[in-house]
C-alpha cells in the first residue's frame, strides 16, 4: 500500500546529484511530491528533503540505490509521524474590490498567517503549516482574487533523540581517521 515518505538525503555539495536522484526515482516510476535543498548544520554538506508516495519496500529500495551514489553520504527515510515538518506559502491577493482590509485581516488571523506587504494594488500574505492548511487558506482567499500563489517543499526535522547532524559529524570524523590511517 502506498504511503507518504520523507527522504532526508545528505550529500557533498557537488553539481549533478539532483539529476542522479531523479533518474533513480523515475526508473521506479515514483513521482516527487516536493523537494527542498539547503545547507545542513555540517559545513560542506547539503540536505535534500524529498517527499514521495510509494510502498515501504520501494522507498527502502530507492534509498539504498541513492546511498550508492558517490556524493551521497547518508539517506534516511521517515514517515510523517517520525518528523516535525512545515511548508511555507506566499499569496498575493488583489486589493481591488475589497471594501475593507478587515476581512482579509480576519482570514489571515484565523489561519495564523502574516501580512508581509500592503500596496494599493495587492496584499502579500505568508502562511507556514502543512499542505492541507495552506490549501485551505488559498480556497478562502480565491474569492478576493489571488494574483499569485507559491508553496515551498517540505522542511523537516526528526523526532529521534540522536540527531542526524551528530551522526554525520561522527561519520565525517571516521572517514578522516580512515584516510589518515591509509596515508601513514
Amino acid at each position: 500500500m502506498k504511503q507518504e515518505f520523507t527522504i532526508s538525503l545528505f550529500t557533498e555539495d557537488h553539481i549533478g546529484i539532483l539529476g542522479q536522484i531523479t533518474i533513480i526515482l523515475t526508473r521506479r516510476q515514483i513521482n516527487i511530491d516536493s523537494i527542498t535543498a539547503s545547507e545542513s548544520a555540517v559545513k560542506g554538506i547539503q540536505l535534500l528533503t524529498i517527499v514521495v508516495k510509494t510502498t515501504n519496500e520501494m522507498v527502502q529500495k530507492v534509498s539504498r540505490q541513492m546511498e550508492k551514489l558517490v556524493d551521497v553520504m547518508k539517506v534516511f527515510v521517515h514517515t510523517s509521524d517520525q518528523i516535525i515538518y512545515q511548508e511555507i506559502a506566499l499569496y498575493k491577493v488583489t486589493t481591488k474590490g475589497l471594501m475593507s482590509g478587515n476581512v482579509i485581516d480576519n482570514i489571515v488571523r484565523t489561519h495564523h498567517g502574516r501580512i508581509l506587504e500592503v500596496s494599493p494594488e495587492y496584499i502579500v500574505l505568508e502562511k507556514t503549516g502543512h499542505k492541507n492548511e495552506i490549501t485551505e487558506l488559498l480556497a478562502q482567499l480565491e474569492p478576493f482574487g489571488v494574483l499569485q500563489f507559491v508553496r515551498s517543499g517540505r522542511v523537516a526535522i526528526t523526532k529521534q533523540v540522536k540527531e542526524l547532524t551528530s551522526y554525520l559529524k561522527e561519520m565525517d570524523e571516521a572517514n578522516r581517521y580512515k584516510t589518515e590511517s591509509t596515508l601513514n
